[in-house]
């Protein structure tokens, strides 16, 4: 039986939009066919709809393996993750402990491309335990982010139910953005939620080790104008830029202000972004 329970992402993701739906809902086209997400990572707008046909896509391995073994071996994927929550150790110093052993694991498989639902427990254990639930790589795709000092559980039974139900309804693939909405055609909708232009050279990129550079930010903006002239109502969003403002020239951009969560620096957590559609006046 379906739950009716709306889910929640499993993880914590950068540029992750709960805090933006609201904004989003209200430009939401009116009706749409098939749902494309290219850019998946934490799923939040794919949960909040629900669509019932959907193609959502990540260039993450590790993500997409995540969703997958919720989706096709969910009773498998709760108890693994319980395993792993029940043996973590109250005391903070030897939770802390634990925490590096869990990650070393979770590096071992995902270095050696083991992408089992194991890893994927991991995955989700490492994202609540971590610091700022940070989902960081380095140049070899290892994950590096220290500990959060956190004790408390990984994930919620019932919302990893509604997710895994959710998911049910969607083709997963893993690949990139192009490939992901070759299928996208008049009257689907495709929301573009890539890794964001950089504000400048600190600014976090590297949810996966590959990164995403300007040039890929230009194949973008010209993926947008090839969905537009095949009738796709298309939706993307990003920093307010003057790269991104030069790229979507002649669409509909409206900026709206964001608090990034995933930023340790809580001085630097407030900022504005852009909406840019190509179907509302």
């Amino acid at each position: 039986m379906r739950t009716t329970e709306i889910p929640s992402p499993l993880i914590k993701w950068a540029g992750g939009k709960r805090q933006l739906l609201d904004r989003i809902d209200d430009r939401l086209p009116d009706k749409y066919g098939h749902y494309y997400e290219p850019f998946l990572g934490g799923g939040a707008l794919f949960f909040h709809l629900q669509p019932r046909e959907a193609t959502i896509n990540d260039l993450n391995r590790a993500l997409i393996n995540l969703y997958e073994r919720v989706r096709d071996e969910h009773d498998v994927y709760v108890k693994v993750l319980s395993d792993i929550d029940g043996s973590m150790p109250s005391d903070k110093s030897e939770a802390k402990a634990y925490y590096y052993a869990m990650r070393d694991r979770y590096n071992v498989l995902l270095t050696s491309s083991s992408y089992t639902t194991e890893t994927a427990a991991l995955m989700v254990f490492i994202n609540k335990h971590c610091f700022n639930g940070l989902y960081r790589v380095n140049a070899k795709g290892a994950f590096n982010v220290p500990y959060n000092n956190s004790v408390r559980a990984s994930f919620d039974p019932v919302n990893t139910k509604a997710v895994s139900e959710a998911l049910g309804y969607a083709n997963l693939t893993c690949g990139d953005f192009e490939a992901a909405v070759s299928g996208a055609k008049a009257g689907d909708f495709v929301f573009l939620d890539s890794p964001y232009v950089l504000l400048n050279e600190t600014t976090f990129e590297a949810y996966t080790k590959e990164g995403f550079l300007e040039e890929d930010h230009r194949r973008l903006a010209a993926l947008y104008r090839d969905l537009d002239s095949r009738g796709c109502l298309v939706m993307l969003t990003n920093h307010d830029t003057p790269l991104i403002r030069e790229l979507y020239e002649g669409y509909r951009i409206d900026v709206v202000d964001v608090a990034r969560a995933i930023n340790s620096k809580a001085s630097k957590r407030h900022g504005t972004e852009v909406i840019v559609t190509n179907y509302l006046d």
